[in-house]
């Protein structure tokens, strides 16, 4: 069956110079009509529909930019290309004003009007298509990938790339594909765990031997240099936000950054008290625990964390050794969004640091496991970035990043965890001593029905935590996992069974992003 012919409405005065365009056009499978007013393509409009629209922005009678309008409404899902001769700012923004989706300055060639017509109305499709091409040429490669030959850069660079294609292929709409590079997650996260199994007690008995950075070492290796060459920094962590989600945030910000970033290891677990205490005081938890005793006792694990600030002090301290100025905000409300967002331009200090604390995406994880409507709403990966996205470009912490671009003032963005979709339930038989913690648990005789469901850790020093008692273990969920006990079993699978959650050993959970935004001149 032939393709019908798609049709192009050109509005111009001087129709008889359009004679050579029109042809060429024609040659290439368009149908083109032509009107010499602006009144006389709206009948047109209303009469039958147009692909698309080439307007001329100098006509007698009305401009073009006058009928465009018009235009919207007689046909609002019309695309309009303004054709003009005029190379003033002034014309151009007008044009980007009334919505006027390209424009080209007269003369123009046959070629370059077809090169527009094309990238208004097969644009997307080409980007898509172009997407699965190159999608299909890597997958195998991925899919045969030895992960035994990898080390902690080439984990990093593996998952950079799947977090990548995880994003464009659902962006193309390559539902097929998609389900294809999913499919490769499942081995990926088990082959993760047995490598952590190994190498990440070896990282932390050996400092100074090849490893990755941690997030004891985000202070000292990428805001401490930003504090030299800087009166003031911001440092944003993002609770709980992953890689991917990363992804689809970073594009928004090129027109007030260069955004540079790099990736780094969460500490193990892949919890809040643990891996954002690290972040703010350079300490693993066994040291912050010995050094400062009265901020971390046997205490529940929102309170583990209320000495962020304190801590960045005293490693800022340790670090210059100077006292540095630290200014801390943690953002958990809609109150506390508000209110940030009303005195945005005195919330970051003229010297020092300038820390914040976003809640939002974690809050939206474990609130999505109590919630049936954010269950619906955010029901996986696709969906979670979607509104993470929507949050973001209404938040306080947007208004935050344009008053940095606009004093210049560089920003430090970093998550502290990400988390994982878990679907899969792992019974784990454990004594009344152990903590309740869906990823991770503490306690004196742990053991997970599968051992390929956890990873076990029967030392508190092989991970840095702090002591627990005689015979404490710790046990790590893996894969998708999320550990049940045998007397709670259909309990716990209804609450719980594709939350997102987080304290356990995957890609997802532990290889993060650390982002310097560099504010554009």
């Amino acid at each position: 069956m032939a393709r019908q012919a798609r049709s192009i409405l050109w509005v111009d005065d001087e129709a008889e110079l359009l004679e050579p365009h029109r042809r060429f056009l024609a040659d290439r499978g368009f149908d083109v009509a032509s009107a010499s007013n602006a009144d006389d393509a709206a009948e047109l409009l209303r009469r039958r529909p147009f692909d698309i629209v080439l307007l001329d922005e100098q006509m007698p009678g009305r401009r073009g930019l006058e009928a465009v309008r018009e235009f919207a409404e007689i046909a609002p899902t019309t695309p309009v290309v303004m054709v003009t001769k005029s190379e003033e700012d002034s014309t151009l923004t007008e044009a980007l004003g009334a919505n006027v989706g390209e424009y080209l300055v007269k003369p123009v060639s046959p070629r370059q009007v077809l090169t527009v017509v094309t990238k208004v109305l097969d644009g997307a499709r080409i980007r898509q298509q172009a997407v699965a091409r190159r999608f299909v040429e890597r997958f195998r490669a991925l899919e045969a990938m030895d992960a035994r030959s990898l080390d902690w850069r080439g984990w990093i660079d593996r998952f950079v790339e799947v977090a990548q294609w995880d994003v464009d292929l659902a962006a193309a709409g390559e539902t097929g594909l998609y389900e294809s590079l999913r499919g490769l997650y499942p081995a990926m996260q088990r082959e993760f765990a047995q490598f952590m199994k190994v190498q990440y007690p070896r990282w932390l008995a050996d400092l100074d031997g090849d490893r990755p950075s941690l997030s004891v070492d985000i202070v000292s290796e990428y805001l401490l240099p930003l504090l030299a060459t800087h009166k003031a920094a911001v440092f944003v962590v993002i609770d709980c936000l992953r890689l991917d989600q990363w992804d689809v945030l970073q594009p928004l910000l090129g027109e007030l950054f260069d955004v540079e970033t790099a990736h780094y290891y969460s500490i193990l677990p892949t919890a809040t008290p643990y891996s954002r205490n690290a972040l703010f005081s350079g300490l693993f938890p066994c040291e912050i625990a010995g050094n400062y005793p009265d901020w971390w006792g046997e205490r529940d694990d929102e309170s583990l964390n209320a000495h962020e600030r304190e801590l960045l002090e005293q490693q800022l301290r340790a670090l210059q050794g100077t006292p540095t100025s630290v200014h801390y905000e943690k953002i958990s409300t809609h109150a506390d969004s508000d209110d940030l967002e009303r005195r945005v331009p005195r919330a970051i200090a003229a010297e020092g640091v300038s820390a914040f604390v976003f809640n939002f995406v974690d809050l939206l994880t474990h609130g999505r496991s109590e919630s049936a409507i954010l269950y619906e709403v955010a029901r996986d990966e696709i969906a979670l970035r979607a509104l993470t996205k929507q949050w973001f470009q209404r938040s306080a912490l947007i208004a935050l990043l344009r008053e940095a671009a606009r004093r210049g003032v560089p920003v430090l963005v970093t998550s502290d965890h990400g988390s994982i979709h878990c679907k899969t339930p792992a019974t784990v038989f454990a004594k009344r001593d152990a903590t309740q913690n869906l990823r991770y648990k503490f306690g004196e005789d742990l053991r997970a029905e599968r051992s390929e469901q956890a990873l076990l850790f029967t030392k508190e020093e092989a991970l840095k935590l702090p002591r627990r008692g005689l015979g404490a273990n710790t046990l790590l969920a893996a894969n998708d996992c999320f550990f049940v006990y045998p007397t709670k079993l259909r309990e716990y699978q209804g609450r719980y069974r594709g939350s997102f959650l987080h304290g356990g050993v995957t890609p997802e959970e532990v290889i993060l992003p650390v982002s310097l935004l560099t504010p554009r001149r």
